[in-house]
Order: structure tokens, then sequence, then C-alpha cells
């Protein structure tokens, strides 16, 4: 999309505000550069900030843009103009949403037909990658637009310094500077030598600060001071003392900055003495410490443990008419809370305050986990009031945890819960594990309702699934809310809670179990079995009971078949349900007229060794067989034999006999006596009467000769009438067989009577 830009006269770039328009649905924002942090008493910066970038006259300056009036439809019926916006922040922002490309570089060349070296500056400033910066750079030079000055050169190597982008800052200034003419100056060496010390390149910075003497660039202080931090920093105090012997036999003299940066140095790597002989050393020059200098040394004085001498100096800092500084009065405090003297740390505070010097940030991050530690949470929840009323937040948020911790160690669950809202007022991310500190310890102190409420608010603000969370909740929270929400009929907002869990990777058995017991409890059993889904492909292990509770869910609300699943995967995962359980499946899938699975219930159920409910065993036998589900029926039944359960023959036989089930009452028949079953005379001849009745009558001679094969004649008085039968149908040889059986074995068997006992006790 191309910008329309209105111009009154031939372009001139002094001054660069331009009136863009656009249509509505673009607009554009000003860039404005971030303030650069404030100096660190403590670890003092060498003064190496550059000059900013020259000013345009304004005298010399003529308006010749037509700024182009922009009307906007507001309440009230009033116009309202757009200010009008900067050209070299227009081009900062095509830079940094644009790739640079040759289009890129037309579309500024149209932009901007002439530059200047206020306007390249002002770009190099506020440009947001270091990469579109140095381009542009070298860009605006090589197309012959402008020829870059010194303060230019300065910025580009600032940029670069600052990005650890140190090879390009090094060629501008050893190379392409050299080759303009340009004379090479202490300060930008200074941003080189700082730069490959920030970057831990401490040799490099070694090297800049030799190549200074070698291409005739006077070295001051300045580059001396710069050098001494990049050293000291890395622990090298011992080249840091050469140095400074150099600098004097240079002639150059240490100024209060140098002496700073090295006993801080010197501090930093544990050497009291040199601290302290250099501290000496420095008022006998005549340069007398100021307040940077007695913080360091305090500082130094509590990094060692050293509390005595550090009143000292905090003493005789006072007694020179040296105000001590929020940062003097803080690192006295810390150290007295590091030495167990919490008493004279709180004193020190009220003599702070008493003199109209208000505690910063350090100072509550140094007291409120000092006062945890001591145990003194009355004043620890005076200081939480003061800081959030004076929206002031803590270095360091971990504070808050603490604080958190502390408090219901004490059993203050209402001081805890202030800590929550202070944190909400001071703008700090409220995480998982804050409420969760909370959650579970009003669960052990059971007011379950805040714990309730707290994970209201957890759901609500999806508090789990923050990107920015690292904190999270852990299960001796969630797991006894959990367990709370599923007993009193919440499971919905339980499971809700968890599913969140759940994405953020909590895999909690536990939970998940708890979660079966209460939707089973509240009646919502496909609720409970798609979590046990759930856990089966996560490999999770399940619990017994949890489908326990689970199946008689289904089988209150007359889901047999479902019910009948569950069992299933219980059985699966290892657990054996007892006899009860089975027979109650099995009775309602009885009920609900579902036989066959009811058959394959008791088929399990004997296979796992349970040999109890024999009498619903012989109904679900008796069903199949009314059904025709013979082979099935008798399957069951040669399991029952082999696993040593008495099977009531007899009175199959007859209810099937008499119920005109003359071919499942034959093959039962067939396979009892194939098995040498305990069968009663009688039912031979029940079954035989209901197939000469039926007109069966080969089937009847069948049966009978086997019987007579394996028990001898029976007591059955139809004989003549099967032998009729069978002539009259035409099957004479089948009766003269049986008739001459019959008669031979009349004398042989005539005694035979009673049971042939084979069946054996359960």
């Amino acid at each position: 999309m191309g910008y329309h830009i209105a111009f009154s006269k031939p372009f001139q770039l002094k001054p660069r505000v331009c009136q863009i328009s656009l249509t509505p649905s673009l607009h554009f924002c000003t860039s404005i550069p971030t303030p650069a942090p404030a100096e660190d008493p403590i670890s003092p910066n060498p003064e190496t900030t550059a000059s900013p970038g020259p000013k345009p006259d304004p005298k010399t300056e003529t308006p010749n843009v037509a700024q182009e009036k922009q009307f906007q439809r507001i309440p009230r019926a009033k116009q309202q103009y757009r200010s009008p916006e900067k050209l070299e922040d227009i081009i900062c922002r095509m830079m940094a949403n644009r790739d640079w490309t040759t289009r890129l570089q037309n579309s500024i060349r149209a932009l901007v037909p002439e530059f200047d070296h206020s306007l390249v500056y002002n770009v190099l400033h506020g440009a947001r990658k270091p990469d579109h910066a140095l381009q542009f750079f070298r860009w605006v030079e090589r197309a012959g637009l402008i020829q870059h000055d010194r303060e230019t050169h300065m910025k580009i190597i600032q940029i670069l310094g600052t990005c650890s982008m140190l090879n390009h800052a090094r060629c501008i200034v050893l190379e392409d500077m050299p080759k303009k003419g340009f004379e090479l100056d202490e300060d930008m060496f200074v941003v080189l030598i700082d730069s490959y010390g920030k970057a831990g390149i401490v040799q490099e910075s070694v090297k800049m600060f030799s190549k200074m003497k070698e291409l005739g660039v006077q070295r001051s202080v300045k580059s001396y001071d710069t050098l001494f931090k990049v050293i000291v920093r890395k622990g090298r105090y011992m080249m840091a003392k050469r140095f400074f012997n150099k600098m004097l036999d240079e002639g150059i003299g240490p100024t209060r900055h140098t002496y700073n940066v090295l006993i801080w140095g010197f501090f930093l790597s544990m050497r009291l003495r040199t601290a302290v002989r250099f501290f000496e050393d420095m008022k006998v020059r005549g340069i007398s410490p100021d307040v940077v200098t007695y913080n360091t040394m305090i500082n130094g004085y509590y990094r060692l443990k050293r509390m005595e001498e550090a009143e000292k100096m905090f003493v005789e800092m006072k007694a020179k008419d040296i105000a001590p500084t929020v940062i003097s009065y803080t690192t006295m405090i810390k150290g007295y809370f590091e030495v167990d003297r919490i008493n004279d740390g709180l004193r020190l505070l009220e003599e702070m305050k008493s003199f109209g010097i208000k505690p910063n940030n350090v100072t509550y991050t140094t007291l409120l986990p000092g006062l945890c530690d001591a145990g003194k949470m009355t004043e620890t929840r005076g200081i939480l009031k003061e800081m959030a009323m004076r929206r002031i937040a803590p270095k360091d948020n971990t504070i808050f945890l603490k604080l958190l911790n502390s408090h219901c160690k004490a059993v203050d669950l209402k001081a805890a819960v202030d800590v929550l809202d202070a944190m909400i007022k001071l703008s700090i991310p409220t995480e998982a594990g804050h409420y969760g500190i909370l959650i579970e310890n009003f669960c052990k102190a059971e007011e379950y309702d805040q714990a309730v409420k707290l994970v209201d608010k957890v759901i609500e603000n999806d508090i789990i699934l923050s990107p920015q969370s690292t904190l999270e909740m852990e299960s001796s929270a969630y797991n006894p809310v959990i367990q709370y929400l599923c007993s009193h009929g919440q499971t919905r907002k339980a499971e809700i809670l968890f599913r969140q869990l759940l994405k953020k990777g909590v895999e909690d058995p536990l939970a998940f179990n708890n979660l079966i017991c209460g939707h089973a409890k509240e009646g919502t059993p496909d609720s409970a079995f798609e979590i046990l889904r759930i856990m089966g492909r996560k490999g999770i292990p399940r619990d017994a009971n949890a489908y326990r509770l689970l199946i008689e869910s289904y089988l209150r609300k007359g889901e047999p078949a479902d019910a009948k699943t569950a069992l299933d995967s219980m059985i699966e995962d290892g657990h054996l349900p007892d006899s009860s359980m089975f027979r109650s499946v099995m009775e309602s899938l009885y009920e609900d007229g579902r036989v066959q699975t009811a058959s394959r219930v008791m088929k399990s159920m004997v296979e796992k060794g349970l040999t109890g409910n024999m009498d619903l065993v012989a109904k679900i036998l008796e069903a199949l067989l009314m059904r025709g589900h013979e082979e099935e029926a008798l399957g069951r039944i040669d399991l029952l034999i082999s696993s040593q359960c008495n099977v009531n023959f007899d009175n199959l036989l007859s209810i099937l006999s008499e119920k005109g089930k003359t071919i499942a009452a034959l093959k039962l028949l067939d396979f009892g006596l194939q098995r040498d079953c305990d069968i009663d005379f009688k039912s031979y001849d029940k079954v035989l009467d209901a197939l000469l009745a039926a007109g069966k009558t080969l089937n009847a001679y069948s049966i009978l000769c086997k019987i007579m094969e394996k028990a001898g004649v029976t007591s059955w008085k139809s004989y003549e009438d099967l032998i009729k039968s069978l002539n009259q149908e035409g099957n004479t040889k089948q009766a003269d067989i049986l008739s001459r059986m019959i008669k031979g074995d009349d004398k042989s068997h005539e005694n035979k009577k009673g049971k042939k006992k084979a069946s054996v006790a359960a």
C-alpha cells in the first residue's frame, strides 16, 4: 500500500513533519525511544554516554509541509485533528514492518528526496532492528544520499555494541572511518571496550585499549575507568592493579569514580584487604569518598558478613555529613537480616522513614523474606500493606510465594488471602501455584467453601492455562478440593478444573478416580466411563472401587449393557470383581432380556474361579435352551462341569420337555449321556414321551438306543407306541431293531434301576 504525502512547496527537510492521508483502517503510532536505565551506585558505570545527535536550528527552519486536515467523528460533534507524525518515525516503522529490500529502499527514497545528518541520526536512534539500522547506515552513504559525520558514526557504533554486533562495530572504527579521513577519538574506543566487556570478551577489550596507543588516540581516565570495570567484573583484580599502576606511570590521576569502580571490583572478588587499602589510598590522595564510595564499602562488608565494619562505615558516613540514601539503608538492613539481627534492621527502617527516605522495591524485597524467616508475620502484614498502598512491586515475585507459605504455616489464612489481593493491586500475575497454596490450606482447615471460591476464580480466569504461568498447582492442592467437589454433587466443576490441569500435563490417578466416583454417585456414568477411557489411553492405573461405583451407577440407571462393558474393562485392568458384582450384572442383563450377554458374564465369572450364584446360572441356562441357543448353553454347562459345579440336568430336561422344546431336550440329554452325567430315568421317559408326542420318532429311536447302550432298559411304558409309529412311518428296520433290543435286554437288565452317580460337589 502506498502512502500519500501532501507538500505545499518543493520538498525541504526542516521541519520534518508531515500529515499522512490514510484509509480509516490503517493507523500509525510514533515510536518513542526507551529511556536509558539509571546508574546503579553500588556498581558504578563509567561515563560513556554519547552526546545526542545534532538538532536543527529553529531559526533556519522554514515550514514546507502543508498539513492535511483529518476529520473524525467524535462525541458532541467536535472536530479532532490528527497530530502530525515525524518523518523519521515513519521511516523507522517502515523498516520495522518490512524486510530490507530494494523496494523498501525505493519507498524511503521516494518519501525523503533529500537527506541530512539529523534525519539519519534520528532514524538510526529509532530503528527497532539493529541489522536494519546497519543496512540503512550503509545504504544512504553507498547510494550517495549523504556523507556520514562523526555523530552518525558514533550512533551506529553504539547500536552495534549494544546488540553485540561487535565485528561490524570494530570494522567501522578501525577500517571504514580511517579510510574516510575521520580522526578517531577516545569515545569510540570507550564504546568498543565496554561492549566487548559486556559480551564477556575481556581480552578483546584489552586489545582495543592497547590499540588506542598504536593509533595515537589519547587515553584519559575515562578509557581507564571503562577498562577497569570490564576487568574487575570478571574477577581479574590483579590485572586491574597492573593497569592502575600503568595509569599512574602515564601521569593520569585517578578520580573518585576510578576508586569507586576498583573498590567495587575488589569486593566482588572477595579481596577485602585490597579494597580497604584502595579506600585509604583514596583519602591519602585527597579524594574524599562520596555516598557511592560509602555505599560500595558497606555493600562489600555486608557481602562478607562483617556487619561491625559496615556499621563503622555507616557511622563515619553520617559523621562526615554525607546523607545516607535508600541504598545505604537497604544494604544495612539486608546485612542485619543476613546475620539474624532482625530488630536492628527494623530500627534502621524506622530511622530511614523518619528522615523522609521512602523504601524502594529493593528494600521491600529485602524486608519481606527476612521477616517471614524470623516469624514476624505481624510486621510482614504491615510492610505488605504499605507496599501495596504505594503501588511498589518487589524486584523478585517469588517473595509472594514465600509470604503465602509463611502465613499458611502460621494458620493465618486471612493474611494469606491479603497477599493474593496485594498481588492483584500491584499487577503481578497470580499463577496457579499461588491459588494452589491457599486452596490446599483452606481444605486442611476444612473451610471448603473458601477453597471452592478460589477454584471458581481459577476456572473463570483460565489461570492454569495462562501461557505466562510458570508456577503449577501441586497435587496436594487440587486433589483434596476435587475429592470434596465430587463427594458434594459438584463433579462437573471438579472435572472442568482437572481438564485444565490435564492440558498442562497433569495425570494424577487419584484425581481421575475421584472424578469417576463423583460421576457415578451423581448418576452420570457415561461421563465417568469417558474418564476411564482417558486413563486407559494414557496408561494410568484405574481403581477397583471406581469401577465398582461405575457399574452400580449403570445398574441403577437401568443400563446393564454398559455395566457389562465396565465390568469387562475392570477385568482387563487386572481387578477381580466379587461374585455379588457378577450376580448384579448378570441379573440385570437377564431381566432386560439379554440372555446371551448374561451368559458371557457367567462364563467370565466361572473362569475367574467364582462358582456361586448357581440359582441364577440355572435360569440363564434354561433361557438359552428355551431360545434355541443350545450350543452356547451346552458350552456353558461343559465349563461348569469342568469347574466342578453341579448342573441339575433333571430339572432342565423336565422344563424343556413340558414346554415342548424337544430338540433342546434331545441335545441336552445326548450331552449328558456322553459325559456320564447324573440323570434320573424319569427324565429319560419325559424326553422320550415329548419326542413321541411331537412325532419325532427317529429322534426318539436314536436317543433311546443311546440310553439303552449307556444305562440299560428304562421303565418307559411307550415302547410299543414308538415301534408302531416307526412302522407307520415306514421305518420298519428301526422298529425291528428296537423290538429285538427290548426283547433281548429284558432279562439281562431287568434289575438295573436307579441313578448312575457322576457328579462332584462344587
